[in-house]
């Protein structure tokens, strides 16, 4: 489930409640950022492509961030057909799209 992906690959860092106060935040530079203020961040819509792009490790060659790409571990298991906003269904893993659920209801 994508809270079960999200216990185990971003509660350290991140927090459980996502607000970028896990365990392993004080030693990071820059500190993991506050997932529940995407959607407010981005103009009140929360940004599912440039989220699953992040999480995939998809950064277009620009990163500032020590966040380790997770693409490799959720793509195990079955594709689903989603829209991530753009009216385009595209074959996607289904835990990536799970993962990235989660973090669009942690939203505040």
């Amino acid at each position: 489930t994508g809270a079960a992906d999200y216990a185990q690959f971003c509660a350290s860092c991140h927090g459980a409640a996502g607000q970028g106060d896990g365990p392993a935040a004080s030693g990071l530079r820059p500190r993991p950022g506050d997932l529940t203020l995407l959607a407010r961040n981005n103009g009140g819509s929360f940004p599912r492509l440039r989220v699953m792009n992040r999480i995939d490790g998809y950064t277009m060659g620009m990163s500032d961030s020590p966040m380790p790409q997770f693409g490799q571990e959720l793509r195990d298991g079955p594709t689903v057909l989603f829209d991530a906003g753009d009216g385009v269904a595209t074959p996607t893993p289904a835990r990536l799209v799970a993962l990235t659920q989660h973090l669009e209801r942690m939203q505040q």
